[in-house]
């Protein structure tokens, strides 16, 4: 992982066909802001940006940038886009941070093991939240809060105010949030029962079928009955 991202200020500024050459270029359009200096546009080379955003810390590593012109500063990637059909990068947000400033950023929630309501009971582990919001100095980002579920049983729940906390780390998602639960799994409907209630409407068609004949003959009778010459007294 490259711990220093080089950045070229671009042409254009914030223009969007300045933007679209450098895509073109192979490069990716790029904002650099925060304290210190104004925002300022430049590209960035798309394989460092890869490979930061896949590492282990991912969107919260840490990282020098520099830019011609300016004085290395430590920085994050805060925001970035994606083409949906290609899904290659296509934008990204850099901020220049603070080592001695707390941050706010999401961390991923890790579980580790297996659930005693799946092994033993026939649930099945739902994890529900996969990352919590936490406040901390840059140094002291986790890149990922480790927790154990193999002692959760069938409908048992994991809850924000249960994973493991660090005096350094002030964890600012809904103490009551859930995580994680084991839930049963939903019986299906006996396939014998489905075959009896396809037999029933079956049955039933045929029946339904003949009441437009019956109907039909009652009313021819009705009609002969009426034209029937009426008996000479």
């Amino acid at each position: 992982m490259p711990e220093v991202v080089t950045a070229r200020p671009r042409e254009g500024r914030f223009n969007k066909n300045a933007a679209r050459r450098v895509r073109a270029a192979g490069k990716i359009p790029a904002v650099l802001y925060g304290p210190g200096a104004d925002p300022v546009a430049v590209e960035v080379d798309p394989k460092q940006i890869s490979q930061i955003l896949f590492s282990e810390t991912g969107h919260n590593t840490i990282f020098d940038v520099e830019v011609a012109g300016q004085a290395a500063a430590k920085a994050m990637i805060v925001d970035w886009q994606r083409e949906p059909i290609k899904d290659q990068l296509i934008h990204i947000d850099m901020k220049r941070i603070a080592l001695d400033k707390t941050l706010r950023v999401s961390v991923r929630v890790k579980l580790l093991g297996t659930p005693v309501g799946v092994k033993t009971e026939g649930g099945i582990l739902d994890q529900v939240l996969r990352e919590v919001e936490i406040e901390c100095l840059p140094a002291d980002i986790p890149s990922h809060i480790d927790v154990d579920v193999s002692g959760l049983a069938l409908h048992g729940v994991l809850r924000v105010s249960e994973l493991p906390h660090s005096d350094k780390v002030k964890v600012l998602s809904p103490a009551d949030a859930t995580v994680a639960h084991v839930m049963a799994i939903r019986e299906e409907v006996a396939p014998a029962a489905e075959e009896g209630a396809a037999a029933t409407a079956e049955g039933a068609a045929p029946a339904a079928a003949t009441e437009p004949e019956v109907a039909k003959k009652g009313k021819a009778e009705t009609e002969a009955a009426a034209k029937k010459p009426e008996a000479k007294k």
